[in-house]
């Protein structure tokens, strides 16, 4: 079997290769209408260069799993601010999709806690429907909307958690049906477990991302081995292994937060859960030092026997 491994957005180890600079509304207010596309566009076009950079350093590296970051376009989805982020960037885009897709590799997106479409307030909804809708023209734009996801949480509880759930299978449905193909979602470290998310994943016909670190916060009752086989269940569709994250806690007291690292005591019974299930899978290391997080990794999990390093970011099993 083969594990590949990937990182989340910035290539730390590339000089000046940050994917997520940005301008504030505030200070977009200050400035008049030429200074604000000024700021605007050498913003997304240094965002997307630094994302092209990052590809072709995980080429080098043999890294074939990558998150792109959310906020490539600064105030891309600020109602005071709507701008064309799409066609001044057309090549840069397409640029992105054209080594997606000759190198094979696997990019996503994963949007802010506050995409979600748990809550009883309307208004919040339709920020979330925008945020989606940003992050699939975008995906369009790069001629991979057929092929990459966008992966989201539950959302909260609010006091009631089934009704929530209710909410969440109501407000989804107002998704554009394309952008639901789409998403995948994720467990999280306080309220919806991997099971109550499987299950939503289930109605939805969606993709569950299961993530070790929050179940390990968060667990329910059920084993990682009871639940692989339903997990995998939900990828099929998709044809491609399914993806898991993978983050250690930063310590005993912050324990919900991810490490600069990833513990290879705290990741060996996740990986020996998916060595005894025997079949591939892609693992997203979210832990603070990125690529530099990734690699050490590979390189500790391919000491031990019987696992062998193919490629900077590939073990075979």
């Amino acid at each position: 079997m083969i594990l590949r491994f990937g990182y989340v957005s910035t290539a730390l180890s590339l000089w000046e290769a940050s994917p997520s600079r940005t301008l504030t509304f505030t200070n977009w207010k200050k400035l008049d209408h030429e200074e604000r596309m000024n700021k605007l566009y050498s913003a997304t076009e240094r965002n997307l260069i630094n994302t092209i950079r990052a590809i072709y350093f995980n080429l080098a590296h043999g890294i074939h799993v990558y998150r792109m970051s959310s906020s490539l376009v600064p105030l891309a989805t600020h109602p005071e601010a709507k701008w064309d982020y799409i066609t001044p960037f057309a090549h840069l885009f397409k640029e992105i999709g054209e080594l997606v897709k000759k190198y094979s590799l696997r990019l996503s997106f994963h949007p802010s806690q506050y995409t979600l479409f748990t809550s009883e307030k309307e208004h919040i909804t339709q920020n979330a429907i925008i945020d989606m809708m940003y992050h699939y023209q975008m995906l369009e734009a790069m001629g991979l909307e057929k092929e990459a996801n966008i992966n989201i949480h539950v959302g909260g509880a609010y006091g009631n958690k089934s009704d929530a759930i209710n909410r969440f299978h109501h407000n989804f449905k107002q998704l554009d049906r394309s952008i639901q193909k789409r998403t995948t979602l994720e467990n999280d470290d306080k309220t919806y477990t991997a099971l109550e998310t499987l299950q939503v994943c289930e109605q939805h016909s969606l993709p569950f991302v299961f993530d070790y670190h929050h179940h390990w916060a968060n667990p329910g009752e059920e084993s990682i081995e009871e639940l692989l086989p339903k997990i995998y269940a939900t990828w099929k569709q998709w044809k491609i292994p399914p993806k898991f994250h993978l983050s250690s806690p930063k310590s005993e007291k912050e324990f919900r937060a991810h490490a600069d690292n990833v513990d290879i005591e705290f990741a060996l019974p996740f990986i020996k859960s998916l060595q005894s299930y025997g079949k591939d899978a892609d693992i997203m290391i979210e832990a603070k030092a990125k690529d530099k997080a990734a690699l050490t990794f590979v390189e500790q999990l391919s000491s031990l026997r019987g696992f062998k390093r193919v490629d900077g970011g590939t073990i075979k099993i």
